[in-house]
C-alpha cells in the first residue's frame, strides 16, 4: 500500500510535472506563436501597404471602389480607404455608405498623425476579430487619405491550436525534459526578442546607425528581417525628409515674396530673407522670438491671430509702417487642423501695382479735365458765332482766333498723347544709331528760336562738346525741344535759357537751365507725371499740354538714360539728361 502510495505520488508528481510542462509550454509557446503571427501579419500588411500606396496615389476618386475590390482580392485582405474626416470612401468587403465614421479608430488616429497605426479588435461590420494596419496615403484629387488593411485572426487561432496539440504530444514523450528545454529555449527566445526590441527602440534616434544580427529562419526571424528592412526604409525616408526640408527652406529663402511662420503663441518659427528685409529686421532672427518684437504692425498681428483662432485662411491688404509704408497683399493660412498650431503669412509687395492703379485713375481724370476746357471754349464761341456774333467782324475774328488756339492745343495734346503711347507701348527697342549731341542740340535750338521772340527770352548755346550717344535722334531732339519750350514758357521777360552738353566720365550729361519762375519744392517729385502742371493757369495760357516732361522721362528711359531736376522758386530750374556715352 505504501508502494502504491509512493507510486501514486510519483504518478501524481509525474502527472503534475507533465501538466505543469504542458501548461507552461502551452502558455509560453502559444502566446509566442500568436504574437509572432500577429507581427508577421502586420509586416505583411505593411509590405502590401507600401505596394498599394503608390498605386492609390494615381487613382481617380470615381474609380477608387473598383480599385479597392481588386486590391482586396490580390492582397487577400480587407482594404478600406478613409478620408481625413473619418468618412469611409471605399471598402473591399462592405458598402462604405452604411459604415460608421472611422475617425475614432485607434489605427486611423495614428495614421492621421502621420505614422503607421495598428490595432487588434472585433469588427462589428464583419462580426470577426481582425488585425488592422492603417497608413497615410494620397488619392488623386483628394490628398491626405488613409489606406487601411485588415486580416482575420482565424489563421492565428488555427496556428495556436496546432501548436497546443503538438505541445501535448511532445509533452507526453518528453515530460522529464520539458522544463529544462523550456528554460533554455525561453532564455534564447528572450534574448532574441530583447535584441529586436533594443534595435527597434534605438531606431527613433536619427543618429543611430547600428544593424540587427541575422536571425534564424522562423517567425521571429521573419519579424527581425521585416524590422531590418523597415529600418533601411526608415533611414532612407529620414534622408529624403531631410533633403526635402532643406529644399523647402532653400525655396522659401529664395522667394521674392516675404514668408513668415508663427506658432500658436505668435512666436516666429521661420521667416525668409525677403520678409526680414521688408520689415528691416536683423538676420538671422533668434529662435522663437515673439513676432511683435520683429514687426509692430497691429493689422498683421490681428490677421495671424484670426487665422489661428478660426483655422481658416484670410487675406488682407496692408500698408506696413515698418516696411516704409509699402503696400502688401498678405495671405494667411493655418498650420494644422482646428485648433491650428500656428499660421503662415505670405506677403506680396503690390506697392508698384497700387502706384500704377493710382496713376491710371489720375490719368483718366486729368485727360478728361484737360480736354473739357478747350472743348468747352470751342463749343461756347462756336455757339456764340452761330447765334449771330459772326456779323460783328471785330468780335467774330477774336472768337475764331480763340477757337483756333484751342484747336491747336487739342492737336498738340493729341500729338503728345500719341507720342507718349508709342513710347509706353513699345515692347521691342528700336534699332539704336549713333547720335551726335552737337547736331541734335543745334536742331532743337533752331526749332525754338521763333518761340523765344515774343516773350523776349534769350536762348543761348553753352559749351556743347562733340559727344555721341546710342539711341534715336528724333526722340532725343523731341525731348530737348520739350525742355526748351518749358524753359521759354515759364521764364520772365529778358530771361535766359541755356543748353549745354559735356562728357562726364563715361556719361554724356545734357543740361537745360533757365532763369524763370522755378518750381516749388513740394511739386518736384511729381512734375514728370502726365498732365501734372505746377501753374495750370499759365500752362493753359502758353498752350502747354502737361505731357512734355512725361515724354522727356520716357525718352530718357528708352535710351538707358535718366532725367533729373534742380529748382528754386523764383531762381530758375536746371533739367539734366544723362546717357551712356557711345564709343568713338
Amino acid at each position: 500500500m505504501g508502494n502504491g502510495s509512493i507510486l501514486r505520488k510519483l504518478l501524481l508528481t509525474a502527472l503534475l510535472l507533465i501538466l505543469v510542462a504542458l501548461v507552461s509550454a502551452d502558455v509560453f509557446l502559444t502566446g509566442y506563436t500568436a504574437a509572432s503571427e500577429l507581427r508577421h501579419a502586420e509586416g505583411v500588411m505593411a509590405a502590401q501597404a507600401r505596394i498599394l500606396v503608390p498605386a492609390l496615389a494615381v487613382m481617380d476618386p470615381p474609380s477608387v471602389q473598383a480599385w479597392t475590390n481588386r486590391a482586396g482580392i490580390e492582397s487577400r485582405a480587407r482594404v478600406t480607404i478613409i478620408g481625413r474626416d473619418g468618412a469611409v470612401l471605399a471598402d473591399s468587403q462592405h458598402d462604405p455608405s452604411t459604415m460608421d465614421n472611422h475617425a475614432g479608430r485607434p489605427e486611423v488616429r495614428q495614421a492621421l498623425a502621420g505614422t503607421s497605426g495598428t490595432s487588434v479588435r472585433h469588427s462589428a461590420t464583419l462580426d470577426a476579430d481582425l488585425c488592422y494596419l492603417a497608413v497615410p496615403a494620397d488619392l488623386r484629387g483628394k490628398p491626405g487619405v488613409i489606406l487601411r488593411l485588415a486580416v482575420p485572426l482565424r489563421e492565428i487561432d488555427v496556428a495556436v491550436a496546432a501548436v497546443r496539440w503538438l505541445i501535448l504530444r511532445a509533452s507526453l514523450v518528453a515530460a522529464a525534459f520539458a522544463l529544462v528545454v523550456a528554460f533554455f529555449f525561453s532564455r534564447a527566445f528572450s534574448r532574441r526578442i530583447r535584441r529586436i526590441e533594443t534595435f527597434a527602440y534605438q531606431l527613433v534616434n536619427e543618429e543611430y546607425s547600428g544593424s540587427l544580427a541575422s536571425e534564424a529562419d522562423d517567425e521571429l526571424g521573419s519579424v527581425a528581417r521585416s524590422l531590418r528592412s523597415m529600418a533601411e526604409q526608415f533611414r532612407r525616408m529620414l534622408s529624403i525628409s531631410a533633403e526635402e526640408s532643406a529644399r523647402r527652406k532653400a525655396l522659401l529663402a529664395g522667394m521674392v515674396e516675404g514668408v513668415l511662420a508663427v506658432d500658436h503663441d505668435l512666436c516666429v518659427t521661420f521667416c525668409n530673407g525677403s520678409f526680414a528685409r521688408a520689415v528691416k529686421a536683423r538676420e538671422p532672427l533668434p529662435e522663437r522670438i515673439p513676432v511683435v518684437e520683429v514687426v509692430r504692425d497691429p493689422q498683421l498681428l490681428d490677421l495671424l491671430r484670426g487665422v489661428i483662432a478660426t483655422g481658416e485662411p484670410a487675406r488682407r491688404r496692408l500698408s506696413m509702417v515698418a516696411a516704409e509704408g509699402r503696400v502688401f497683399d498678405v495671405q494667411g493660412a493655418p498650420v494644422g487642423q482646428r485648433p491650428a498650431v500656428g499660421a503662415i503669412a505670405v506677403l506680396h509687395d503690390i506697392t508698384e501695382v497700387e502706384h500704377v492703379e493710382r496713376v491710371r485713375k489720375d490719368f483718366v481724370a486729368n485727360i478728361s479735365h484737360e480736354l473739357r476746357t478747350p472743348l468747352a471754349a470751342i463749343r461756347g464761341y462756336a455757339e456764340t458765332l452761330l447765334d449771330g456774333a459772326w456779323k460783328d467782324p471785330a468780335n467774330s475774328r477774336e472768337f475764331l482766333e480763340i477757337i483756333c488756339r484751342n484747336t491747336v492745343r487739342l492737336g498738340d495734346m493729341a500729338s503728345d498723347l500719341l507720342a507718349l503711347c508709342e513710347l509706353e507701348a513699345e515692347r521691342q527697342p528700336l534699332p539704336a544709331e549713333k547720335v551726335s549731341i552737337r547736331e541734335v542740340a543745334g536742331a532743337a535750338l533752331r526749332a525754338v528760336e521763333s518761340e523765344a521772340v515774343a516773350p523776349n527770352v534769350f536762348v543761348l548755346a553753352g559749351v556743347i562738346e562733340d559727344v555721341h550717344v546710342m539711341g534715336q535722334r528724333s526722340r532725343l531732339e523731341h525731348a530737348l525741344v520739350n525742355l526748351l519750350h518749358n524753359a521759354i514758357r515759364f521764364n520772365r521777360p529778358g530771361g535766359e535759357v541755356r543748353l549745354e552738353a559735356a562728357l562726364v566720365g563715361d556719361k554724356v550729361r545734357i543740361k537745360v537751365s533757365d532763369t524763370g519762375i522755378g518750381i516749388p519744392f513740394q511739386d518736384l517729385p511729381r512734375i514728370f507725371e502726365r498732365f501734372y502742371c505746377v501753374d495750370k493757369a499759365r500752362s493753359r495760357e502758353t498752350g502747354g499740354t502737361g505731357l512734355g516732361l512725361s515724354i522727356v522721362k520716357h525718352v530718357a528711359e528708352k535710351m538707358a538714360g535718366t532725367v533729373g531736376v534742380e529748382s528754386r522758386l523764383g531762381k530758375g530750374s536746371i533739367f539734366t539728361l544723362q546717357f551712356p556715352a557711345a564709343g568713338p
